[in-house]
């Protein structure tokens, strides 16, 4: 990818720069089957994940996932415990598995921390740009946090009062609070509803990274190029330095 004219790249986080997409799915497949068997409804799988969860913000996707089932509960409130029968109530139990498996630690792609090296070698800016309200955590956990002095997450969003992807709100403020116009940032993103945000921000260009949910929904969503993995963009920032 050819990097004139590219002032600054705003990454999502989970299955972009560090492998959280496979601790949330685990986390959200234990608490959905559990939550399904106690139903004795159709069981929940990697399937739904990509269907109705990835990339979206907690309660859109859980919503998502419970009227795919049939299943409509309060949403309740964002401070609901994990006992609590509310969609914030199952958020709080996700994110209660998801916490513990974070504990176990993790660690960034490492073609993505090539391509961060890279980006910061050519004087171009970059920013997380996430749907989780777990970004600074999962930032902390893989030891990347310095790396990133703006973090535009599930919190900012909340408090901002931020539309989430698949709008383009939350990536057109990760820019604004760059300072860098739209039209002269990229987007990275590894989910459907994440591409199809860039795709609707006017930004220069948006690569899609298939870490499963596969190279042709993501064209069709709007990402202009697909990639494995960002290391194949290194080659892109040659004799661009700052």
């Amino acid at each position: 990818m050819d990097h004139d004219g590219v002032d600054a790249v705003l990454f999502d986080l989970d299955g972009v720069i560090t492998p959280t997409a496979e601790k949330h799915m685990q986390a959200w497949n234990q608490m959905f089957s559990a939550y399904f068997v106690e139903r004795g409804i159709e069981p929940y799988s990697d399937e739904d994940y990509f269907r109705y969860i990835d990339g979206k913000p907690r309660v859109e996707g859980i919503a998502s996932m419970l009227a795919a089932r049939g299943i409509t509960l309060e949403e309740g409130d964002d401070d609901d415990p994990a006992d609590r029968e509310t969609v914030h109530g199952l958020g709080a139990r996700k994110n209660v598995i998801f916490r513990e498996l974070l504990d176990q630690g993790i660690e960034a792609y490492p073609g993505s921390l090539e391509y961060l090296d890279a980006l910061d070698a050519a004087g171009i800016a970059s920013c997380v740009v996430s749907s989780s309200k777990n970004a600074v955590s999962v930032l902390e956990a893989a030891g990347l946090k310095d790396r990133f002095d703006i973090v535009v997450d599930g919190l900012v969003a909340v408090a901002e009062g931020i539309p989430g992807k698949p709008l383009p709100d939350t990536y057109l403020r990760g820019a604004e609070l760059l300072g860098v116009p739209a039209e002269r940032c990229v987007v990275i993103e590894d989910a459907v509803s994440g591409v199809q945000a860039g795709a609707a921000g006017g930004f220069a260009r948006v690569v899609g990274v298939d870490r499963g949910a596969g190279r042709e929904a993501l064209l069709a969503a709007g990402a202009d190029l697909v990639v494995v993995d960002l290391a194949e963009l290194v080659p892109g920032l040659a004799g661009v330095r700052s």
